[in-house]
């Protein structure tokens, strides 16, 4: 994605603000230093071996997974938010191994029916800590993850871990430790956490609006009444007057990730000129972001958020997938929380694992793991093998 920029020339390295190799945090169990590889290219390697992200293929954006092979998952917005946090990265000489690796695992820790799903396990954990996708992808990366001989989880660097935690309470954050602290100490994490952040806003926007359009949930007239969509429409239909809808819907969808990035990057770049940190621990000391859209680009988003909530997130086909998904998670919580043997083998292990630990909140604790790893069809699945008769395994 080129922005035209002459920051955007690759080869220009890496800035002092940037975080490197030699001023990361570490690991939380220290290992050799990677061969051949750096250590958050190690990051990334290990998040995209990992079950949790595989399972990404079969967990949905707005969704249900069976509803058509061509709507995004949380895979492919996964791989999209990478695409656009590495092209700002770039631009802006930042680390892009870091970027990409905390893009890769941001929503590892998402529930089956997307925000649905989320919703409602977090009502079932309400009396026992609560549920937030944002914690449970970190708990996947330091605990769920069962692949190394030395250590729980994938032992990801500091900077990888402060990145997937983008927001947290202060309760949490005092539990949390070293991930924990900049909550508590209202510091800023890395300039690649912070892109990080709102390439995600610009990937899932974007492409909601592609796949609702594709759906039929909203219209390209719906549309052309918000200010950023509308620009970029008009603009393509002038330059190409004769062009067939689809590949029109494509010219805008990408026109309106590219003026978004171009914004980003040209508002940061200013930032970081007129405050010109010297260091990463600067970075770390502001009160405020230094990454950044500007103030114009910050309210034609919010219009764009505002149209997907009240025509895209609330139209009746999504609700119906609402009202379903909040009924297969909350039985499914309830059946294993009062009778964990329902659970396959391995699962019950880490119920009774966690309960001789933390009692009943444990338990509940590794219920809300178990269904939070699922995929969509398999919670139907479980759902199904849990509630009907005639399904007897």
């Amino acid at each position: 994605m080129s922005t035209g920029l002459s920051a955007a020339l690759p080869g220009s390295g890496p800035e002092p603000y940037a975080v490197s190799d030699t001023v990361s945090g570490g690991r939380r169990f220290p290992e050799p230093s990677p061969n051949y590889r750096s250590e958050f290219q190690r990051d990334r390697d290990r998040i995209i071996h990992a079950a949790a992200f595989r399972r990404l293929e079969y967990k949905t954006q707005v969704f249900v997974n069976h509803e058509g092979d061509l709507f995004r998952t949380r895979l492919t917005h996964s791989i999209e938010v990478a695409q656009i946090a590495r092209s700002i990265a770039r631009a802006l000489s930042l680390n892009e191994d870091l970027t990409e690796a905390i893009a890769l695992a941001h929503d590892l820790g998402h529930t089956p029916f997307g925000h649905a799903g989320q919703d409602a396990l977090n009502d079932c954990m309400k009396g026992y800590g609560g549920f937030e996708h944002n914690l449970q992808s970190l708990r996947v990366v330091d605990e769920l993850e069962e692949k190394y001989a030395d250590f729980p989880g994938l032992n990801l660097t500091f900077e990888t871990r402060e990145g997937i935690l983008k927001h947290c309470s202060l309760k949490k954050a005092a539990e949390l430790g070293d991930v924990g602290e900049r909550f508590l100490k209202k510091r800023q994490p890395s300039l690649e956490a912070q892109l990080t952040n709102l390439a995600d806003e610009i990937a899932y926007n974007s492409h909601d609006v592609d796949d609702g359009l594709r759906a039929g949930l909203i219209s390209v007239a719906q549309l052309n009444k918000v200010p950023l969509f509308n620009d970029q429409f008009e603009e393509v239909r002038r330059h190409y007057p004769k062009l067939s809808q689809r590949r029109v819907i494509h010219e805008v969808v990408r026109r309106l990730i590219n003026c978004q990035v171009v914004d980003l990057v040209q508002t940061s770049e200013n930032m970081l000129r007129q405050h010109h940190p010297a260091s990463l621990e600067e970075v770390r000391n502001r009160s405020h972001p230094l990454i950044s859209f500007s103030e114009g680009m910050k309210e034609r988003n919010l219009q764009l958020k505002r149209f997907l909530r009240n025509s895209l997130y609330r139209h009746y086909r999504v609700h119906r997938m609402t009202v379903k998904a909040t009924r297969v998670i909350r039985e499914l919580f309830q059946a294993f929380n009062e009778d964990p043997r329902l659970m396959p083998d391995e699962a019950q292990e880490k119920v009774l694992s966690l309960r001789e630990r933390s009692g009943p909140a444990g338990q509940a604790r590794a219920v809300a793991d178990y269904i939070a790893g699922m995929t969509d069809r398999y919670a139907i699945a479980e759902h199904e093998r849990v509630y009907n008769p005639r399904e007897l395994t």
